[in-house]
């Protein structure tokens, strides 16, 4: 069970890293099933000649064991408020990253989108907004499925960035902002000057981040490939920045806080 400290972390600095979420040998167990399908030798670098490869989806029981713990449904209820997410039948993407020089194509600073601009447009996510109560994210997840050291393209976390982008979105209502437009605003250099921490673990945590945190992908210069999972925790009712009964998740309070709603 979460801490008042733990609790408090997240609403300010917008991230929790949960030790242990899930076993180890689940881990190893899935990173079985994801190296066959890499199509690369675990044990010979020279058939990893890509830095990122991405697979998904995957529902084997492994994968939807590690993502429904109890340690995680407590911090589920907690994070978001019991009966308002749904549980995860696997773990949607896996950008498996390998040691090498090259740049990955994917490190610029973000914030996941969530939902489509309209119910024609769902190819692009690009073109996928973000909006000011979260509309279909409940939180941002990230699961390790191996050890993750400084060297290993740890994914980059700018601590309170949540906060910064929560004042962004409020004018901007329901339709929100899409990621493209949300850089072309410089929305992500106004959160630059936000201390950076880097998501490192044993294999077997998961972070728990606000869907508003700013992060980043990197280069891998360490000598294991890495693999991680990034799905979304979905909302099973909108987030509400105005409630009756005052029972705001701590989702909710950080976007009040930042938007100084008393």
């Amino acid at each position: 069970m979460l801490g008042d400290a733990q609790i408090s972390q997240f609403i300010y600095e917008g991230f929790l890293k949960i030790q242990e979420a899930f076993p180890r040998e689940l881990a190893a167990e899935s990173r079985s099933i994801l190296w066959r399908d890499t199509g690369c030798e675990e044990a010979d670098p020279r058939t990893w000649t890509k830095p990122v490869i991405r697979l998904g989806m995957y529902a084997q029981k492994p994968f939807a064991t590690a993502a429904n713990t109890p340690v995680l449904h407590q911090a589920f209820d907690q994070l978001v408020g019991p009966g308002r997410w749904r549980a995860r039948s696997d773990l949607g993407t896996f950008p498996i990253r390998f040691p090498s020089p090259d740049d990955p194509g994917d490190a610029g600073w973000h914030v996941d989108n969530s939902f489509p601009h309209d119910s024609s447009d769902t190819g692009d996510f690009l073109n996928w907004r973000i909006n000011v109560v979260s509309k279909g994210r409940a939180l941002l997840m990230l699961f390790l499925f191996s050890d993750v050291g400084e060297n290993d393209a740890p994914t980059r976390i700018r601590v309170g960035s949540h906060l910064d982008v929560a004042r962004i979105l409020a004018p901007l209502g329901e339709n929100g902002l899409s990621s493209r437009e949300l850089a072309a605003q410089e929305g992500f250099a106004k959160t630059a000057s936000r201390h950076e921490v880097a998501a490192t673990g044993d294999a077997g945590t998961v972070y728990l981040c606000h869907p508003f945190l700013v992060h980043a992908a990197q280069e891998h210069h360490g000598f294991h490939a890495r693999f991680l999972a990034q799905p979304p925790l979905l909302p099973a009712e909108p987030f509400l920045l105005h409630r009756i009964d005052g029972a705001y998740s701590p989702v909710e309070q950080a976007i009040r806080i930042a938007l100084d709603i008393a």
